[in-house]
């Protein structure tokens, strides 16, 4: 695996991960750096790992029988998978956002203040302040601002994605783990939840899973090549898409197969 040297803090470091389902060996010691307040993408063909290594992230693969784990993922220099680590605490700290949109059949009010409610928060003002802040953060405030107490159910597919969105910058999360964000949305929804995107990493760190290059060069400033479950290849996405180092690489962006 080709990698770059990377200067600026990372706020989680995977070292020689390998993951496996029985006997099958789905990653293959990876290593790869996620730096702060950045956009990381995974992409690769269908069942190449990237989602599974995405799931790694925050120990979501730990629901699924018979998955054993080598190697470490450190969160600011701790390592997940360690004995001590707190799962419910860890994926507070990094969320995720998933292919389709999963609001809960509750208003828009209360899906995003679900978290909190959970955690024992029943103020009415600090919750009324979550939720503006929130649904601001995820740009749904002016859309929704009128009819918070109507269904989530109500809301186009775009809308229903930033809700889910907000329900989890509720919570405060630093990392934002999103596995294809966008594959259930038009062009138009695509490229508002790209823009988002942009916007969040000012305040978190994105590990993005696509199968749309396109999206990647657009929206990532790291990008990692999976094939098979290894990490063929990462660097600044600019590289990748313009001078991959390997020829894997080379032949999957230029369309040869994938």
């Amino acid at each position: 695996m080709i990698m770059t040297e990377i200067l600026s803090k990372n706020k989680i470091e995977i070292n020689n991960l390998n993951l496996f389902y029985g006997r099958f060996q789905a990653i293959k010691s990876v290593n790869m750096p996620v730096q702060q307040n950045l956009i990381t993408a995974l992409i690769g063909p269908s069942g190449c790992g990237k989602s599974t290594l995405l799931r790694s992230l925050n120990r979501m693969n730990d629901l699924i029988h018979g998955v054993k784990i080598t190697g470490e993922v450190l969160l600011d220099g701790t390592d997940i998978y360690n004995s001590g680590m707190e799962v419910t605490e860890l994926r507070t700290r990094v969320g995720m956002v998933f292919q389709r949109p999963n609001p809960f059949p509750l208003s828009i009010y209360d899906n995003v203040v679900y978290g909190l409610k959970v955690a024992g928060v029943r103020n009415k003002k600090t919750l009324e302040e979550v939720v503006e802040k929130s649904l601001k953060g995820a740009w749904l405030w002016d859309q929704v601002k009128d009819k918070l107490n109507h269904s989530a159910l109500e809301l186009p597919l775009d809308q229903q994605q930033r809700l889910v969105i907000a329900r989890l910058l509720a919570i405060k999360p630093e990392v934002i783990l999103m596995d294809e964000p966008c594959s259930a949305l038009d062009p138009i929804a695509t490229m508002k939840i790209e823009e988002l995107m942009i916007e969040l990493k000012e305040n978190y760190t994105i590990v993005i899973v696509t199968h749309n290059m396109q999206q990647a060069s657009r929206v990532s400033d790291y990008t990692g090549y999976m094939l098979l479950g290894e990490m063929i290849e990462f660097n600044d996405t600019r590289t990748i898409f313009t001078r991959p180092s390997q020829k894997l690489t080379e032949e999957y962006i230029s369309g040869k197969y994938g």
